[in-house]
């Protein structure tokens, strides 16, 4: 059994509570293979002491990682990874993290801060994965858009 050094960044400016923020780097560990099933999560306290977050916060967080199947508490012993979310795809190791990789030191390059590139991935997810439309196969395309200003 292997406690693995998850630590959670919690940014009180966000709006998004703390408790969420953990689910939510919870359950990127777990698609990027950080976490596999086996490992035992930190504890509530050891949590506490490194992200200045109440250890029912924590304790919260769990739960709701508990409830969707995703880790299971073991009395006396912690929590432990029930199951992963990860897929080869995903892998720090695999082509696309290597093409995303590149494609943030472009980005950097031009001079894009971390927001810009924020914005810009969250509006490419956005439009390929809006409701209803399935994931791009193949054909993957890049240039300017053109957008009609209404006059």
């Amino acid at each position: 059994m292997e406690v693995v050094a998850v630590e959670y960044r919690i940014d009180r400016r966000s709006g998004v509570p703390a408790f969420q923020q953990i689910v939510q780097q919870t359950k990127q560990a777990l698609r990027l293979g950080v976490l596999v099933p086996g490992d035992r999560l930190p504890t509530a306290k050891k949590v506490a002491e490194i992200s200045a977050v109440n250890p029912n916060t924590t304790l919260k967080a769990y739960r709701e990682l508990e409830r969707a199947g995703l880790v299971e508490p073991r009395p006396g012993q912690g929590t432990f990874v029930r199951r992963t979310l990860a897929r080869p795809e995903t892998g720090t190791d695999s082509p696309l993290y290597g093409e995303l990789v590149a494609w943030m030191s472009k980005a950097a390059g031009a001079g894009l801060e971390r927001e810009d590139v924020a914005a810009l991935v969250a509006s490419a997810m956005e439009k390929q994965y809006a409701a209803g439309n399935a994931p791009a196969t193949g054909v993957m395309t890049t240039g300017p858009t053109t957008r009609s200003t209404g006059e």
